[in-house]
């Protein structure tokens, strides 16, 4: 993967293709986004060795901005996560069962309902970095009709958050440990990390005082 995408530092195509990544893994988490984005990162740290080492005028490698690739892949997370919120905002009957059946999607609607309801939603930002937590997060809001004023922020946060952390990764590790496979591998193995306590903490049952807080407050409209 890093060798093709090193083909693609070249070309403003490279920002689009992470975009369009991080886009999409809200409905396929199985897509590799973060560590799509980590590689972009680690070869911009290669390419600015590159740069750096080789001799004036002989640089072979165009070096994509780190800021761009941040802010790209940041906005392209909030994206998503609004396009989930809306799709589940409209779904219906049928997305409501289909919620209803699974415990995982009922347990983080009713965690996320009483974390918005006290003011809070460091929930979504910490789901942002487990695996399909951001999934979970934005279905459940739009689905519990949760108002965009009490998600989009808290999204927003998330997005930047996890951006600029696999972006510091894969450029740090890179600049640490070489552009090369072990660079990219620690730096990919430091986000499984973050994901894995995320998703330690997502999935903690909410304690019934909150619970029943957030069924007592009624789910208001946009």
């Amino acid at each position: 993967m890093l060798e093709s995408v090193g083909a693609l530092t070249g070309s403003p195509w490279i920002y689009a293709v992470v975009a369009l990544s991080v886009v999409l893994d809200v409905f396929l988490p199985v897509l590799p986004s973060g560590v799509l984005v980590i590689t972009a990162a680690t070869a911009a740290a290669a390419s600015t060795s590159t740069t750096v080492t080789a001799a004036a005028g002989e640089a072979t490698r165009h070096v994509p901005s780190l800021v761009i690739l941040t802010l790209c892949a940041a906005t392209a997370s909030v994206l998503g996560d609004l396009v989930a919120y809306r799709l589940a905002w409209r779904g219906g009957d049928r997305l409501d069962r289909a919620i209803a059946r699974s415990r995982r999607l009922t347990s983080a609607q009713e965690r996320l309902g009483a974390a918005l309801s006290r003011g809070g939603g460091a929930l979504v930002v910490i789901a942002r970095f487990a695996p399909a937590g951001r999934s979970v997060v934005s279905l459940g809001a739009g689905a519990a009709h949760r108002k965009v004023k009490e998600f989009l922020p808290w999204s927003a946060v998330a997005g930047v958050a996890w951006a600029v952390y696999s972006v510091g990764l894969g450029y740090f590790g890179g600049q640490w440990l070489g552009a090369g496979w072990l660079g990219t591998a620690v730096s990919v193995l430091a986000l499984f990390l973050a994901g894995s306590l995320a998703a330690v903490v997502v999935r903690r049952p909410a304690r019934p005082s909150a619970v029943a807080a957030a069924v007592a407050g009624a789910p208001a409209g946009t």
